[in-house]
Parts: structure tokens; C-alpha cells; sequence
């Protein structure tokens, strides 16, 4: 079994990554089939949630202040002909809480890892080693800010080491952090000469961010990663506003031209016609355009009643996602 203490860094730049699904995926079905274990200091938890909602935040307005750039440019220099491109990136910019929205999946299930993963509680003999790590001002802490979190967790990590068969359950360190735990000059994928030694026996490794990560789950499983890879290796989009605000407005036109023929049926039943004439006149053109636009068979009808339902709910769920209450149905 591989056993993975990952810093809170390199945990949220994978929760920040568009495709991090392809390690969040990976990482739980490894853990649920016992190939891999977690190892979660409370710290790491407390980090993760703390840091969560300012990086969304972030995430968000970075994007929406991209497409405020790009319009303000486009409006400014790029003359007459590109009113169109300035309404897509209006339109765009719209779309910014979904995308936002988004972004909170990553870190959900990233979380959801943490919670389940194997806790590692210091004790008298982990905090010891910080603090002897600090008076000598061996790194993490040879630099002049705090980072008496960052030593507890390499300590806990050579705990976990020390206490492990590391040739049958190989260890690995791995962290975005390069200013605490990397070397000062070179190669930031080595560690610093302070903690190279918790690195130095074979099964223990130190490993830089996501890509650090990818490293040591490829070196350890080899194709069966990049199996899995390739089977969990997606993106999934959001709908953008346009596309949920035409698809509620199909679902209308249809669910309205089903209402305004059951009407003119129950007239002509009741024999009303001047009311019959009048639902005529005010309906007729509205008709024209519905069967103008709708040619697929069975598009305007006739429905069972379980087709009828299913309109009804997907045009009650839209409704919902543009901001009205549930079951609002009215055409």
C-alpha cells in the first residue's frame, strides 16, 4: 500500500486545477480499493477549510475580471466591427457565478477525502522535534516567518516513517510548499539538505505539487494509473445561461401550445365559439411560430401523461435554476 501525506498546499492547487478530477477520482477509488492510505494530520483539515472560501472567492473574481478586461479592450480598440464580440463576452461574463459554482466541487470532494483518511495525532515526541528543529533553525524553519505547522507535519511524516516496513508500504511526502521544505538553489523537486534525511532511505520520497503527486502515483502503479487516467479523465462543463435560458424557453413554447390546444378542444366541446373566435385570434399567431420552430415528430404532441410530466418537471427544474420557486408552471 502506498501511504501519502500531502501538504494542505498541494492539496489546494489540486482543488484549484480545472482537470484536478483526474487525481480526486483516481486518489478515492485507489483508497477504496486499499492500494493507497491517506495520512491527514488535523492541521491539514483545518488549513484546507480556512483557505477554501478566499481561494473560491478568488477563482471567481479572477475570471469575472478577465472578461471586464477584454470587453473594456474590445470597446476601446477594436473599432466597429466588433459589436459581436462584445456581446459574447457579455454574455460570458454572465455565466461567472456558474462557473464559480463549480469550482466548489473540487474542493467538496477534496475535503470528503481528508475526513476519511487516516488521522495522525502528534505527541510529546513530534512537537519535541519542532521545537529543536526551530532553536536550530533547521528548515521548515531557517526562515524568518512562522512555520511551526509546516515542521509539525514533516515530523509527523518521519513518525509514519519510522514506524513502517517503507520496501512493502513506500511513503511519500509531497507538497507545493518549495520556499520551506525544497532546496534554496537548484532543483526545486529535492528537498531541502535539513529534512533530506527523512528522504534518504528507499520509500520514503518528496515529491513538488500536483505534478509531484502524478510522479509518484505513476512510479508506483504504473499503467494501472494510467489506466484509471484515461477512464476518469473528463471535464465537465457547465451550462452556460444562454443555453439553460433556450432550453426553458422550448419547454414553455411547447407545454403552452399543449395548454392552448386543450382549451380550444374544451370550447369547442362547450360550443363557446365566440370565446372559441377570440382564443383564436389572440393564440393563432403564437401557433404559427411554435409549429414553425418544433417540426420533430412528437415535439408538439400529442403526449401520454408521463411525457406531459416529464415536461413539466424539467420546465419546474430550469425555472428553478434562473431563480423562480419550485413548481412554478405557468405559461
Amino acid at each position: 500500500m502506498l501511504h501519502l501525506l500531502v501538504d494542505t498546499s498541494t492539496w489546494l492547487d489540486l482543488s484549484k486545477r480545472r482537470d484536478g478530477q483526474r487525481w480526486i477520482v483516481a486518489l478515492r477509488l485507489l483508497v477504496h480499493q486499499q492500494h493507497v492510505e491517506l495520512l491527514v494530520p488535523d492541521l491539514v483539515i483545518e488549513e484546507f477549510e480556512r483557505n477554501r472560501e478566499r481561494i473560491e472567492a478568488a477563482m471567481t473574481a479572477s475570471v469575472a475580471q478577465r472578461f471586464k478586461l477584454i470587453k473594456q479592450d474590445l470597446e476601446d480598440y477594436g473599432g466597429a466591427d466588433t459589436a459581436q464580440a462584445v456581446e459574447v463576452i457579455a454574455d460570458l461574463a454572465r455565466d461567472v457565478p456558474l462557473i464559480g459554482a463549480m469550482t466548489t466541487r473540487n474542493f467538496d470532494e477534496v475535503l470528503e477525502l481528508l475526513r476519511k483518511a487516516r488521522r495522525l495525532e502528534p505527541t510529546d515526541a513530534e512537537h519535541g522535534g519542532v521545537v529543536e528543529r526551530g532553536l536550530s533553525k533547521r528548515a521548515p524553519l531557517h526562515r524568518a516567518r512562522n512555520s511551526v505547522a509546516d515542521a509539525l507535519l514533516l515530523e509527523l511524516y518521519a513518525t509514519a516513517t519510522r514506524a513502517s516496513d517503507l520496501l512493502r508500504n513506500p511513503h511519500a511526502f509531497v507538497t507545493s510548499n518549495s520556499a520551506d521544505f525544497s532546496v534554496s538553489d537548484g532543483d526545486k523537486r529535492h528537498p531541502h539538505p535539513d529534512v533530506a534525511g527523512v528522504f534518504a532511505v528507499d520509500g520514503s520520497r518528496y515529491a513538488l505539487g500536483v505534478d509531484g503527486l502524478n510522479d509518484v502515483l505513476l512510479s508506483h502503479f504504473g499503467s494501472e494509473i494510467e489506466d484509471l487516467f484515461a477512464e476518469t479523465e473528463f471535464v465537465e462543463e457547465p451550462r452556460r445561461l444562454g443555453e439553460i435560458v433556450d432550453a426553458e424557453r422550448a419547454f414553455f413554447d411547447r407545454i403552452w401550445h399543449h395548454r392552448s390546444l386543450q382549451h380550444e378542444y374544451r370550447l369547442r366541446a362547450a360550443g363557446d365559439e365566440q370565446e372559441l373566435a377570440r382564443l383564436q385570434a389572440i393564440a393563432g399567431p403564437a401557433r404559427e411560430r411554435v409549429e414553425g420552430t418544433y417540426t420533430e415528430p412528437g415535439e408538439l404532441g400529442p403526449y401520454t401523461d408521463y411525457e406531459l410530466g416529464m415536461l413539466n418537471g424539467k420546465l419546474s427544474a430550469l425555472r428553478w435554476v434562473l431563480g423562480s420557486e419550485w413548481d412554478f408552471l405557468d405559461t
